[in-house]
C-alpha cells in the first residue's frame, strides 16, 4: 500500500550528486534524532534564508549564557552540531543530515548552505547539540527558474527597535501564509535611549551605551533574537535580508561615520558590525573576494526576479555635510554637490551588477528590494529649509536617474521597488522626471512602516504632499508591515498595521490596499 504521508511528493527528494556545499559529509535517511527539545543551547531559535530551486541556508547559534559580556554566549570550546532536513514536519522522512563545528571565532553560530533538494516545495529542519534539540523551522525551495509559477506571497518589514515596543507585528507576519519574508534593514538598533528619552519605554536594551565593538553587536543581535515573535517569524519560512544604517551606526556611509570626529576608529567598528550581522543572518556567502558583499539575486520560477541591494556599504560621502557631521539633513537646491553625476549611493560596481541583471533573464515581476524610500520627496527641514533629504536616494539623484533609465531601456517587466527606513508607509510613482508630474511612470514603489521604531511627525509630510504629486499614499501614524501577493497578472500590496506597539498582544488590521496591474506601471487603490 502507498504510504499516504508521501502521496504528495513529486519526483526524487534529493539529488545525491549535489547534496551540500560547506564540505560536510551528509548521511541520507537516518533514524530520528535522540535529543530532547530545549531552548538551551538554542536560545536564539533557528532561521532559514536565501532559497534557490534546490536549497537554502539554515542557521542557529549556540549559547548557554545568551548575553555573556564577552559576546560568546557562555561557550568557549568547539561544539559539534548535527542538522537534519526532512520532507515532513514530524521528521519521519529525513532526507539530509550532517555535522558542523560551532566555533568561538563566529560566536558558535552555524550556517549550512544546503543544496540538492527538489524544487518548489516545503522542507523542515532542526539542529542537535549538547544533548538537546532545537525548535523546528520550516524552509522551502523556490520553483525551478523559468518554471510556470502562479503565485508568490511576501511579507516585508523594517525598523524594529527593541526599546520602543514589542514585536507583535512579527507574530502576525509569522502567522500569514507568505512564501518569503523580506527584512529591509534596521533589524537592530545600535544606540540606546538614556535619560528623559528612556522614560516610559516598554523595554530596555542590554546596555545603555551605544554598541561599538564585536561583543556589543553580538549581544545586541542576541537580545533581539531572544524575542519569541522574532523567533516565530524566522521559523515560519525563509527570509531574505538586507541592512540599513542601524546595523552599524545611524546615517553612516561607506567607511565614514556620521560624526567626522569618529572617522579614525569607524572602519574597525564597521568591521565588527558586519561580522556580527553575517554571523546572525541566514545569508549565503556571495563572493569569496568580497566577504561582506550583500547584494544578490533570487528567482521564483518565471514569476519574480528579486534583486537585493546594499544601500550603505559603497555609497559616496553625504552631500553638503558640515565640518563636524554627515547626518542626514534637508538641503536646498543650492546644494550642488548632491547633483554631481559621479556620486553613487550603491557604488559603481553594484550599479553595473544591477543594470546587467535588469538586462538578464526576465520574469513577470522585477522586484528591487532595498532599504530606503526611492522617490524624490520635497520636504521641509527643522530649520525651515525646503529641499531634499541627504541620507536617502534624494542625496544621490544621479544614481536614481541611472537606475530609472536602466529600467526603461531594459526588458525587465513590471519593476517594483520595495523599501523601508523612513518609519512610515508610502506608495509612489517613480517618474522619469520628478519635476514633471505628466512624465512617464517608470516603476512602482511600496515602502513599509516600522515594526516599532519612532515615526516621523505626520503633519509636516502631509502638508508637503501637494508638492509631491507622485505620492499616492503616506501614513506615519501606524506601525506594521507590508503583505504582498503576486500573480502573473496582478500585484496586491496590503499595508498591515498593529493596534499598539506597546502591547505584546496587539491585533492587526489593513490600513490600505494597492494594486499594480501587469504591463501598467503605477499603483491604484484596491
Amino acid at each position: 500500500m502507498k504510504d499516504p504521508k508521501r502521496a504528495d511528493f513529486r519526483g526524487p527528494l534529493v539529488d545525491r550528486r549535489a547534496l551540500l556545499v560547506a564540505g560536510l559529509a551528509p548521511l541520507a535517511f537516518p533514524g530520528p534524532a535522540r535529543a530532547e527539545p530545549s531552548p538551551a543551547p538554542f536560545p536564539f531559535g533557528v532561521a532559514c534564508g536565501d532559497p534557490t530551486s534546490d536549497g537554502f541556508v539554515i542557521w542557529t547559534r549556540l549559547a548557554l549564557d545568551p548575553l555573556a559580556a564577552d559576546g560568546l554566549g557562555g561557550l568557549s570550546a568547539p561544539t559539534t552540531v548535527r542538522w537534519e532536513i526532512a520532507a515532513d514536519e514530524a521528521f519521519r522522512h529525513i532526507v539530509l543530515t550532517g555535522e558542523a563545528t560551532a566555533l568561538s571565532d563566529n560566536a558558535h553560530a552555524v550556517k549550512i548552505e544546503v543544496q540538492g533538494l527538489a524544487a518548489g516545495r516545503p522542507w523542515w529542519y532542526r539542529f542537535m547539540a549538547l544533548g538537546h534539540r532545537s525548535a523546528v523551522g520550516r524552509a522551502a525551495t523556490a520553483p525551478d527558474a523559468g518554471a510556470a509559477t502562479e503565485s508568490l506571497k511576501l511579507v516585508a518589514a523594517s525598523c524594529s527597535h527593541w526599546e520602543t515596543g514589542y514585536f507583535s507585528a512579527y507574530r502576525h507576519m509569522a502567522a500569514s501564509d507568505a512564501d518569503l519574508t523580506l527584512l529591509l534593514g534596521d533589524y537592530i538598533y545600535e544606540y540606546s535611549y538614556v535619560g528623559e528619552r528612556a522614560a516610559g519605554r516598554p523595554r530596555r536594551h542590554d546596555r545603555a551605551a551605544d554598541v561599538v565593538d564585536l561583543a556589543g553587536y553580538r549581544n545586541r543581535y542576541g537580545l533581539y533574537k531572544t524575542d519569541p515573535d522574532l523567533q516565530a517569524l524566522h521559523a515560519a519560512r525563509p527570509c531574505v535580508v538586507t541592512w540599513d544604517d542601524h546595523e552599524v551606526e545611524n546615517d553612516y556611509g561607506g567607511l565614514l561615520s556620521q560624526d567626522v570626529a569618529e572617522d579614525p576608529g569607524f572602519p574597525a567598528r564597521r568591521q565588527a558590525a558586519y561580522q556580527a550581522f553575517f554571523e546572525h543572518m541566514p545569508i549565503r556567502r556571495a563572493s569569496l573576494s568580497d566577504p561582506w558583499r550583500l547584494y544578490r539575486r533570487l528567482a521564483w520560477g518565471d514569476l519574480a526576479r528579486i534583486h537585493v541591494l546594499d544601500g550603505r556599504q559603497y555609497r559616496s560621502p553625504a552631500a553638503c555635510a558640515t565640518a563636524t557631521s554627515r547626518r542626514g539633513s534637508v538641503v536646498g537646491d543650492d546644494c550642488l554637490e548632491r547633483l554631481q553625476p559621479e556620486r553613487s549611493m550603491l557604488g559603481l560596481t553594484q550599479e553595473d551588477w544591477l543594470y546587467q541583471g535588469l538586462g538578464g533573464p526576465s520574469a513577470r515581476w522585477t522586484i528591487i528590494a532595498q532599504d530606503l524610500l526611492a522617490a524624490s520627496i520635497r520636504q521641509k527641514g527643522r530649520n525651515g529649509v525646503v529641499g531634499h533629504w541627504t541620507d536617502g536616494w534624494d542625496g544621490y539623484p544621479a544614481t536614481r536617474d541611472r537606475l530609472l533609465s536602466a529600467i526603461r531601456n531594459s526588458p525587465a517587466q513590471n519593476p517594483v521597488l520595495l523599501g523601508g527606513d523612513i518609519h512610515s508607509f508610502w506608495t509612489t510613482d517613480l517618474k522619469a522626471d520628478f519635476a514633471d508630474p505628466e512624465s512617464a511612470t517608470v516603476a512602482t514603489e511600496f515602502v513599509t512602516g516600522s515594526i516599532t521604531a519612532d515615526p516621523p511627525p505626520y503633519a509636516p509630510f502631509a502638508e508637503m504632499l501637494p508638492e509631491n504629486p507622485h505620492v499616492k499614499y503616506f501614513e506615519s501614524r501606524a506601525h506594521g508591515f507590508m503583505s504582498i501577493a503576486m500573480t502573473p497578472d496582478r500585484m496586491l500590496t496590503d499595508y498591515r498595521a498593529i493596534s499598539d506597539r506597546r502591547d505584546p498582544r496587539a491585533t492587526v488590521s489593513t490600513l490600505r490596499t494597492f494594486a499594480v496591474e501587469s504591463g501598467r506601471a503605477g499603483a491604484v487603490a484596491a
